[in-house]
């Protein structure tokens, strides 16, 4: 019940915003224009299909390790890696050996927080 309320609750307010604001909704295409012919497409695109990637992976790994997180924790790990990677300007030696420390204890540490002292488990 409560998560139909709450989609109920956010279709009405963003119809109630599309309403109130269709002029400048409608007159908007020039900066979107604008906004896609300048963007970094590949950093854009590239963490839209990580980010894609990540939420598909997580459910089917982790049914490998039921009840476990390992879902969360394998897929976890090549995604803040990969993230990082993408939106790095500049991929020194030193850099990534600090991205992929924190790729590593990042997941790693919110896994153990959510497994062991909160008892929740994850995909």
């Amino acid at each position: 019940l409560f998560p139909k309320l709450v989609a109920v609750v956010l279709g009405l307010l963003l119809l109630a915003i599309v309403v109130r604001d269709r002029k400048r909704i409608l007159n908007a295409g020039q900066m979107w224009r604008n906004t896609f012919f300048y963007m970094d497409k590949v950093r854009f695109f590239g963490a839209l299909a990580l980010t894609l990637l990540y939420f598909s992976l997580m459910v089917p790994i982790g049914n490998i390790w039921p009840n476990t997180g390992m879902g969360f924790l394998i897929c976890s790990i090549p995604f803040v890696f990969g993230t990082g990677f993408l939106f790095m300007h500049e991929r020194p030696k030193r850099a990534l050996i600090t991205l992929a420390i924190i790729a590593v204890c990042g997941p790693s540490f919110v896994w153990w927080l959510f497994t062991y002292p909160f008892f929740l488990t994850l995909p």
